[in-house]
């Protein structure tokens, strides 16, 4: 059961932009939509990227209008998705907590799912929402979810909280977990502009 949350994330509006057709695209596009509708990602994502046209919703769908950037983003995403410095369980926590505070519907419907199968508890996720550290984390996850936040609300990371996540976290999963959280703030960036169709969008 996931319905007892409140506040997950909403869908702001109506798309403002609608999903392009494969046969519509140029080399360069239908390359970008090849490479997204047909990898990795699509097998292993819980929520439709493409529609039953096979037209990318999404993210990856805005990702079109700037093929050239859009590739490399969606090259960042699978890099962080298969990172082995962000644990599972701690690597979604650190993009719902961008989810929660950006009011991403896309972001949020996509990995909550993939959450709970790492382990965060609907009592942790309520927390996410309600924008409060979760209980139950472990020292790492505790300084994660502290350095996205602070990234998120304050723009900065003072030098306490800095020393502190280092010591917890280690270098390298640090600055994965920086790369982390620009990069699902720069997809939420992007939904909010765009509105692209999503899953059941109508």
């Amino acid at each position: 059961m996931t319905d007892e949350l409140v506040g997950r994330p909403e869908r702001p509006g109506p798309p403002r932009s609608r999903p392009q057709a494969r046969a519509d695209l140029d080399p360069e596009r239908a390359a970008l939509h090849d490479l997204i509708a047909t990898g990795p990602r699509r097998a292993q994502s819980r929520v439709p990227l493409v529609d039953d046209e096979e037209r990318l919703l999404g993210p990856f769908g805005a990702m079109l209008f700037s093929p050239r950037i859009g590739s490399a983003v969606q090259q960042v995403g699978a890099a962080l998705r298969t990172d082995p410095d962000l644990p599972p369980r701690l690597r979604e926590l650190a993009v719902l907590t961008v989810a929660a505070h950006t009011r991403s519907e896309f972001e949020w419907t996509s990995h909550e799912g993939t959450a709970r199968d790492a382990g965060l508890t609907s009592t942790q996720l309520q927390a996410l929402l309600d924008g409060t550290e979760p209980a139950g984390l472990d020292a790492a996850e505790r300084h994660a979810w502290r350095v996205a936040r602070a990234l998120l609300v304050d723009r900065d990371v003072d030098d306490e909280l800095y020393a502190a996540a280092l010591g917890a976290l280690g270098r390298d999963t640090l600055a994965a977990l920086v790369w982390l959280v620009g990069y699902y703030s720069m997809l939420a960036g992007a939904l909010a502009t765009f509105r692209p169709a999503g899953p059941g969008s109508r």
